[in-house]
């Protein structure tokens, strides 16, 4: 069952289509330092690619991988990886600070890399990926796990692309996490290492902005941070938010935080408010508040009249077998590298304006 107490857990799985037969496409998984990594690789294994090897320098985290995944090969070194023919992608959910350079060091390799969000935690780093992605022609994909692995939220995508709502005009996303301060490594409140509350948990915001509304980019109004309650740990930022307005008009806003409440049933009671020219959405992603949990609720209102559709585990979870046809065909159908580079980008600039504010 999937934990849904603590977003790091946080490990959907799906009975989904197979894009590819069993040894056609071998992945490896390295760095395990976010729990992220169990969802990513259970997207991929669900859409059929194959699991093939690990690597992690931390024994502890290394035997609980293998124990979830029984049959996967222990690499001796990351290089050892690096050197298989058989590994078409390396998936990985490294500290925040050092995604960007195991991302050059696999895409030199001559192998596509998936890593957790954010990819990068500096614009320095995002200019040498783009820079490394054009020398190799490699791919630089990001698990944005809050669209891409929650069902309301993908199927909100597929309506609006459909004209169920017509020209999107605003997004409005509210995204609480739980702390479980005592859970997180040390990096974790080091903002040197996480590059900050926007940068990090925000950069999801975005994506998902710039998926729904149609836009290629966008402008930042405004953006903030805090730390107001957790002065033992100077470096964690506890609240951001943050405006944007999208190059064809679409309005942004939205919350980040680490104050879900012990006692609310999941790790956060995220929200999505999305408002078009011919209807609304609602997503109500984790639970149903006080009254469904785990749950993954749309509420759609237009010309049609109203209804609440229970999307849990109906959608499949398509993008894990896009990518792997992806990276396969060198097509771009599960996420253009332009559009992941974008959102991480409007995150770390919204970073830049909050911490210039303080």
């Amino acid at each position: 069952m999937v934990d849904i107490g603590d977003g790091a857990n946080y490990a959907p799985t799906a009975q989904t289509e197979q894009v590819v037969s069993p040894g056609e496409f071998c992945f490896a998984v390295a760095y395990l330092d976010h729990g992220h990594i169990y969802g990513q690789t259970n997207g991929l294994r669900d859409a059929g690619a194959t699991l093939k090897s690990v690597y992690d320098p931390d024994p502890a985290r290394l035997a609980k991988f293998v124990d979830t995944y029984p049959g996967v090969r222990v690499a001796q070194d990351f290089e050892e990886i690096l050197a298989d023919p058989d590994i078409r992608l390396v998936n990985a959910a490294a500290v925040p600070d050092r995604r960007a350079a195991i991302g050059m060091q696999v895409m030199a390799a001559g192998k596509d890399y998936f890593t957790d969000k954010s990819p990068f935690t500096t614009l320095e780093q995002l200019q040498e990926v783009r820079a490394a992605v054009a020398r190799s022609g490699r791919k630089y994909a990001v698990y944005y796990a809050e669209r891409l692995h929650n069902d309301a939220a993908w199927r909100a995508g597929e309506l609006i692309e459909q004209g169920a709502i017509g020209r999107v005009l605003q997004v409005l996303n509210l995204a609480p996490h739980r702390l479980a301060k005592t859970t997180r490594p040390d990096w974790f409140f080091d903002k040197a290492r996480y590059g900050g509350i926007l940068t990090d948990i925000g950069s999801h915001q975005v994506e998902q902005f710039l998926t729904y509304a149609g836009c290629a980019d966008a402008t930042l109004n405004f953006a903030r941070v805090e730390n107001f309650s957790h002065p033992d740990k100077p470096g964690l930022e506890d609240f951001g938010e943050m405006s944007l307005t999208g190059d064809n008009g679409a309005s942004f806003y939205s919350r980040v935080d680490w104050y879900t409440p012990e006692g609310l049933r999941t790790w956060g009671d995220g929200r999505t408010f999305i408002v078009g020219t011919e209807g609304s959405i609602e997503l109500r992603k984790y639970l149903d508040l006080a009254r469904e949990a785990p749950a993954s609720k749309l509420l759609l209102a237009n010309a049609d009249g109203e209804q609440e559709m229970e999307c849990l585990d109906r959608s499949g979870f398509p993008f894990f077998g896009r990518l792997i046809l992806d990276c396969l065909n060198r097509s771009e159908q599960a996420m253009t590298q332009e559009h992941a580079f974008r959102a991480a980008e409007l995150s770390m600039r919204a970073q830049a304006l909050a911490d210039a504010a303080r």
